[in-house]
């Protein structure tokens, strides 16, 4: 007796610039290894990211039914992404702890912690709970947080 095997959603989670996606690495491989057209989901994508200024770097999360359909979230950008931009540097650190490679204000944190607020995982976080854990990203980038 032979049992059919029941498959299961799987979740391919990647790293995209809004607006940009197209049928070239890391999109296109990800998603064609899976049967799903790329070319779909980068036109659904770059709409949905159209009111993002172009090449922000949005966290996406794409489920993949068994029938190659497909629905996706996007999130919003990285912490690094954000702080990188307030302090206006290029990359972080090299050594974090003790070099400082720039400066934010308490006041991007708090900015950068409303925007993180709206992603699902941390709803439920206060939003000191969030802005504290900015602070630690910013201290592993090599950013001193001045008031």
């Amino acid at each position: 007796m032979s049992k059919a095997v029941a498959q299961k959603a799987v979740v391919v989670r990647l790293l995209i610039a809004a607006g940009k996606a197209a049928p070239t690495p890391p999109v296109g491989p990800a998603l064609g290894a899976r049967g799903v057209k790329s070319m779909d989901f980068c036109k659904e994508f770059n709409a949905r990211t159209a009111h993002i200024d172009p090449g922000v770097p949005i966290p996406t999360l794409i489920t993949i039914q068994p029938d190659r359909t497909f629905t996706f979230i996007t999130k919003t950008p990285p912490t690094a992404y954000f702080l990188k931009k307030a302090a206006g540097i290029e990359k972080g650190t090299a050594r974090p702890g003790h070099d400082i490679v720039g400066t934010v204000s308490l006041k991007h944190i708090y900015e950068i912690a409303k925007i993180k607020a709206t992603d699902a995982h941390v709803k439920h976080l206060r939003l000191e709970a969030i802005a504290s854990t900015i602070i630690g990203s910013a201290k592993t980038l090599g950013l001193q947080v001045i008031p």
